[in-house]
């Protein structure tokens, strides 16, 4: 593949992306460069306050929600398979992982805002998704296709499957 066809497809993958986590704001016109590291970026991805991501009491999720409303369900899966598509990855030779993670996504990008990463465990869920590190794809999937949840999977990985695609009816008879 050569270079002229792979920035149209990074381009896409981009904008399907920030469409996916919406509230994304990009640096202020002029902003200064980080006095940090010298690749550290000019500034971070701010999604939601975190202030706003906190539920009240009053505020529980309803059984719809628990694993994503369908809009969202669908738009996980939509990215999912794009991504696959666009990284050359394939999902687990077991759909229902994959499944079990699209859908952890959804509910994630439901609850706050931006599709952490439901493989991991957080004190805090609100922070990380301010951080954006672990926000679907993680950093260590961008930069060495590294997927801790099993989602993306390289074709010489032991557990890869032959799928980019995950059928409806599999997403839908996992339970979260």
């Amino acid at each position: 593949m050569n270079v002229d066809m792979l920035i149209p497809k990074l381009l896409s993958l981009l904008l399907l992306w920030v469409t996916i986590v919406r509230g994304f704001i990009p640096p202020a016109p002029g902003q200064q460069k980080s006095q940090g590291h010298p690749k550290a970026p000019v500034s971070r991805p701010v999604l939601v306050p975190p202030s706003e991501l906190v539920l009240s009491a009053t505020e529980v999720p309803s059984e719809a929600s628990k694993a994503g409303s369908a809009g969202t369900l669908k738009a996980m899966q939509k990215f999912a398979e794009k991504y696959c598509e666009i990284t050359d990855t394939y999902f687990c030779s077991d759909l229902e992982i994959a499944a079990t993670v699209v859908k952890g996504l959804a509910k994630h990008k439901d609850e706050y805002g931006a599709p952490l990463c439901p493989c991991r465990h957080y004190e805090d869920k609100a922070a990380e998704v301010s951080i954006a590190y672990w926000n679907c794809p993680c950093v260590p999937m961008r930069e060495r296709k590294e997927c801790h949840c099993m989602l993306f999977l390289t074709p010489d990985n032991p557990f890869v499957g032959k799928e980019q695609k995950l059928p409806d009816d599999v997403l839908a008879k996992v339970q979260v």
